[in-house]
């Protein structure tokens, strides 16, 4: 029997497998499903020749993160694809504000924002590996930079607030950098969503925006291939229902929501620790798009069609309109929506007069609305005529988001509103977020800090945790290739 049960092989399962396994823990993942991968699924749905990521397609956290740093992607033949323009903000009238990998570029387009931007983004650049590993941690130790939080704090005060947008004159400016915020996925201005704007955004003009070439899913076999060379196992087609079912390991770490928790522990859980959980609170619903497409997008501003990402939300008060409607529980008629035409980075993911184009819409919590023709809706508002070019869709609404997933619960697919006190306290305030109170049960999911995204550190600092308090391992383990 092996030591650790790790159930489910999203990006933080697999984290955590692949650290428990490097220090010497023999480990055995069950996935339910019959692939593995989680959010990092790629497969066909419409033609055989094209493949369509499932969950997640754009990867900033990936090329950034302290796990993935330490992983190392490249080595182990995950090659990740930098657009020369990170995203896009299209708006009315045929422009766009554009968000270049080149921080410089980005600056020249904005006319009298530029110099504002430059000194947005420029000094959390020059201290990019600190705010990253600031952010994406538990909150619970003195950072490695110090200057880090210094840089942070004053910028997610004003942006959090009214009182960003007002920095800028132009239109330009304050669109891009409320659609990044927009990827917290709740009302704005926000605390949370100006800590994301300045994590997303400063990355873009840094590691970048980056696409897996061939699909997210090159990512999960890499951990997977990872895991299997160092003794773990993986069983796929496998549901663990019932902690009895795993009782003999050593540890426990569930890579689930808080429902899969209370699903498979729940009976065994402390009330009191049973009621925390049950006030753990979800986002606003992102409901999905996938379009086979027989040419590129035909945007009014021809220069959107060279951007990895493309936010579509119209001006910051658009925005800010919208996502609050969204978060109130009401239908807009224009949501936000987050697009990714894959071939635009890479090309060897389209055929001849066939392409994936992948699409997300911010939708209330819960809402069954097929989205298809919302966000296709949506996209002709700033490339009329992409109608004519579909020759497929497929729409996953946010209540089948959560059949399909049931991490994403009413399709919220950060397992958790993302909330300034649901980002430090996830699932429930502790000093340890990822231990539960039965011994040797653990929680490395997006519900714990520091949230959603392909990051792997909810995984890697579940791991670290378990390795501390059930293996008396205190030393991190080498990740790197050998």
């Amino acid at each position: 029997m092996a030591d650790a049960a790790i159930v489910g092989s999203g990006p933080n399962g697999l984290a955590a497998a692949v650290t428990l396994a490097r220090a010497g823990v023999r480990v055995a993942v069950y996935e339910a499903a019959p692939t593995i991968g989680g959010g990092l699924r790629t497969q066909p749905l419409f033609d055989p020749e094209i493949a369509h990521d499932i969950c997640s397609a754009v990867h900033p956290m990936a090329a950034a993160s302290r796990f993935f740093r330490e992983f190392g992607l490249a080595p182990r033949g995950v090659e990740l694809l930098t657009p020369e323009i990170s995203y896009a903000h299209p708006l009315d009238g045929g422009r766009a504000a554009l968000a270049h990998h080149d921080l410089e570029a980005t600056c020249a387009g904005l006319g009298p924002d530029g110099e504002r931007w430059r000194r947005l983004m420029a000094p959390l650049l020059r201290h990019g590996e600190g705010v990253v590993d600031f952010v994406l941690s538990g909150q619970r130790a003195l950072p490695r930079d110090p200057v880090a939080p210094l840089l942070l704090a004053p910028r997610i005060l004003v942006h959090g607030t009214r009182l960003g947008a007002a920095r800028f004159t132009g239109e330009e400016a304050p669109a891009l950098f409320t659609g990044v915020a927009a990827h917290a996925v709740g009302e704005l201005p926000s605390l949370a969503g100006a800590a994301v704007a300045a994590l997303l955004g400063h990355l873009a003009h840094g590691p970048g925006w980056p696409l897996p070439r061939g699909g997210s899913a090159r990512i999960a076999e890499a951990m997977a291939d990872d895991l299997t060379a160092h003794g773990g196992t993986l069983h796929t087609g496998h549901e663990i229902s019932d902690l009895a079912e795993l009782a003999g390991h050593r540890a426990v770490l569930l890579d689930t929501g808080v429902p899969g928790l209370l699903g498979i522990a729940g009976r065994a859980l402390p009330a009191r620790y049973v009621r925390s959980l049950r006030r753990f609170r979800y986002g606003p619903a992102a409901a999905k798009a996938d379009f086979l497409v027989s040419d590129p997008i035909p945007w009014a501003d021809p220069a959107v069609g060279r951007a990895g990402t493309v936010h579509l939300g119209g001006s910051h008060a658009e925005l800010v309109r919208e996502e609050g409607l969204t978060a109130r529980g009401i239908r807009s008629r224009k949501p936000f929506v987050l697009l990714v035409d894959a071939a635009v980075t890479d090309p060897g993911r389209a055929r001849p007069g066939r392409r994936p184009v992948w699409a997300y819409a911010h939708l209330p919590n819960g809402d069954d609305t097929d989205p298809v023709e919302l966000i296709r809706s949506r996209i002709e508002t700033y490339a009329p005529g992409f109608g004519d070019t579909v020759l497929a869709a497929r729409g996953v609404s946010g209540r089948a988001l959560e059949a399909y997933d049931p991490n994403c619960v009413g399709g919220d697919i950060g397992s958790g509103a993302m909330t300034p006190w649901q980002s430090l306290a996830r699932p429930v305030p502790r000093l340890d977020p990822y231990r539960t109170p039965l011994p040797g049960l653990f929680l490395c999911s997006s519900a714990t800090p520091p949230g959603p995204g392909v990051h792997g550190m909810c995984g890697y600092l579940a791991a670290r945790s378990a390795l501390r308090h059930r293996f008396g391992i205190r030393e991190a383990p080498s990740l790197g290739p050998e």
